[in-house]
């Protein structure tokens, strides 16, 4: 994999001029992480055989001894609760979609489900890290940055990795996310992500000071390159290009990010389709809404992280508000994109952390009740970018508890994203500290039933 050391006055390269091991079938991806981790068992593993065994214990032959995290290990009891919603089958696929996600179910034929999720992780912090960088713990490059540093971006204009924060209505007061989780770790700086504010400027400093003219603005960044120039041919140092190259960007971005920002143009039946809240900055439907204009735009990684699906409590409750916020964006998201001809050659991941178990956490009552982490099977979702699509790829127990076909770990679910972009996850590294780096570890094996 070739890397570029991009100065200030370079031109960046596009996908075309990239060096990949095979042809891509994605060019870009939008990851609509959800964390705090949505239950399957709500949304799209149906078990309909949990009705009878409502209130009963979970079997130690379904448990088999499986750790439990610190809220449930006290517990006495742990009672089987199906879930309150409905399920039905929907499109020609004949994919189980539950009542909660109307939008998405409408969709489901353009979807691969992937029920057979598994994680080694069972705390949040852990598992989220484990998603955005391959390792549990902090400090390794996320997989923004990884394809960032891979691929380089499309548009010169605007950065190749972007994040975009949005609070669902579930659980307010769900896990903090930090900035790390879109960091570069070892690798350059210039490869970490740029977060997009949702109120004020979507950029920090995006407007010059008053009385500072762009001409200005331009004559002072040419002499502080040249400056940092100097310095770079004395030190050597990569990171004095990379502060080089970031000032480029920044001053290219005064003028690209608030056209990229301006829903003005956009038609009335489009902000209809991402929904009412299309046009309330910060919001997951306008964070759709920007994300496919970033797609429009070349950028290589969009990352949108939408909180508040923690509901260890009043499950019934809170979910119905994350699905309220999120159902009819990610659908028209991806409707958009088919449409626009973006979904082709676009990647669109959704899914969280880890799952959620079967048994009660807590009090259950006749119409409430919540349920704990669960790291050993849950489900998330692809679309285009050279998915096959109206497919459900695994399958677990009766209890939503253990896989019992096709197992994908999140190493695996990386390397597969990867082999999409043309990238063979095993030879995409970094030497660090004598060794060389790679997003999957040692570890991932390339999902092939769900490639087109």
């Amino acid at each position: 994999m070739r890397r570029r050391n991009f100065l200030a006055t370079a031109a960046m390269a596009s996908l075309a001029d990239a060096q990949t091991h095979f042809a891509p079938k994605a060019k870009r991806v939008i990851y609509l992480f959800q964390s705090g981790a949505p239950s399957q068992i709500e949304l799209f593993d149906h078990k309909p055989g949990l009705v009878k065994l409502r209130g009963t214990e979970l079997p130690d032959s379904i448990r088999r001894g499986q750790r439990l995290t610190g809220m449930t290990a006290a517990q006495t009891s742990f009672p089987l609760v199906p879930s309150q919603f409905a399920f039905q089958q929907r499109g020609q696929s004949g994919a189980w979609v539950s009542d909660l996600m109307p939008h998405v179910a409408k969709i489901a034929d353009k979807l691969c489900f992937i029920k057979s999720m598994n994680t080694e992780a069972i705390n949040h912090d852990p598992a989220v890290t484990f998603f955005q960088t391959g390792f549990q713990l902090a400090g390794r490059p996320s997989i923004g940055s990884w394809l960032s540093y891979g691929l380089g971006t499309e548009n010169k204009d605007l950065p190749a990795f972007v994040v975009m924060i949005s609070q669902g209505t579930g659980n307010i007061a769900d896990q903090p996310l930090y900035d790390r989780l879109w960091g570069s770790g070892f690798l350059p700086t210039k490869f970490q992500g740029v977060k997009f504010r949702s109120t004020g400027d979507p950029v920090l400093y995006l407007q010059n000071p008053e009385g500072v003219t762009a001409a200005t603005r331009r004559r002072y960044l040419d002499d502080l390159a040249s400056l940092n120039q100097l310095k770079l041919d004395q030190a050597g140092d990569p990171e004095i290009s990379t502060r080089m190259a970031q000032y480029e960007m920044a001053f290219r971005m005064q003028s690209s990010v608030p056209e990229l920002t301006d829903l003005s143009k956009e038609s009335e039946a489009t902000i209809n389709r991402y929904g009412p809240e299309a046009r309330t900055p910060g919001s997951f439907a306008a964070n759709c809404l920007l994300a496919r204009r970033l797609a429009e735009r070349g950028v290589r990684f969009i990352q949108l992280f939408h909180r508040g699906w923690d509901q260890h409590n009043h499950l019934p409750g809170q979910i119905v508000g994350q699905c309220r916020d999120t159902d009819q964006g990610t659908a028209a998201l991806i409707e958009d994109l088919s449409e626009r001809g973006l979904l082709e050659d676009t990647l669109v991941v959704w899914g969280g952390e880890f799952g959620r178990t079967v048994y009660c956490q807590g009090k259950m009552t006749a119409d409430d009740y919540g349920r704990d982490h669960h790291p050993r099977c849950f489900t998330v979702f692809l679309a285009g970018g050279g998915i096959k699509a109206g497919t459900s790829y695994g399958e677990t127990d009766e209890f939503s508890y253990n896989i019992v076909k096709d197992p994908v770990h999140v190493h695996d679910l990386h390397a597969t994203i990867l082999r999409l972009l043309g990238i063979d996850h095993t030879k995409l590294t970094y030497k660090f500290q004598g060794r060389h780096f790679r997003l999957t570890d040692v570890h991932g094996e390339v999902v092939k039933p769900i490639l087109a």
